[in-house]
């Protein structure tokens, strides 16, 4: 008869399968966390965004490896409230549309086919859920498949969105 596994070792047994499959590590995470926000810190549009709220990058690129350790891998690294730090910013469906094409490029240039793969389906799940959540954090409840639209953020130029937070009721 098997003995029955404490909770933290079936975290470790999940943790293992998942390096097993995919080849994920903490090394890799590290390099495609900074990677990914070192495009970030550069990009038109969300680069002003992270720089008005980030004094120490390198404490923010620390929590970014524990918390992609812990989506990731399952580690259980990081101890935070994502939806809290991303419900004051003046973002919409077109940022977390640029968020992601970034995070995924750099997936894909970063890390093995299946890792990539795993990093990016769980980041699609992060973006859908902060846009909900942001979206409902205005009033703006969301449809199944629909966008949230802040039309108080401009856009003034290709790729540029500036204004203030706020939302008029439309997706």
């Amino acid at each position: 008869m098997q003995e029955a596994q404490t909770p933290a070792q079936r975290r470790a047994q999940i943790t293992a399968n998942i390096v097993a499959t995919t080849g994920i590590d903490e090394a890799m995470i590290e390099r495609l966390v900074r990677q990914f926000y070192a495009k970030i810190a550069t990009d038109d549009l969300l680069g002003p965004i992270f720089a008005a709220r980030i004094a120490d990058w390198e404490a923010h690129l620390q929590r970014m490896c524990a918390f992609w350790s812990s989506v990731a891998l399952l580690s259980g690294r990081y101890h935070g409230s994502p939806m809290a730090k991303h419900q004051p910013l003046p973002v919409d469906g077109r940022h977390f549309d640029h968020w992601l094409m970034l995070f995924e490029k750099t997936a894909r240039d970063v890390c093995p086919p299946v890792a990539a793969d795993h990093f990016i389906e769980r980041a699609r799940r992060i973006a859908e859920s902060l846009e909900l959540g942001i979206a409902g954090g205005q009033g703006v409840l969301l449809a199944k498949g629909a966008r949230y639209r802040n039309e108080q953020l401009h856009v003034s130029a290709p790729g540029e969105i500036t204004g203030k937070q706020g939302v008029d009721g439309t997706v």
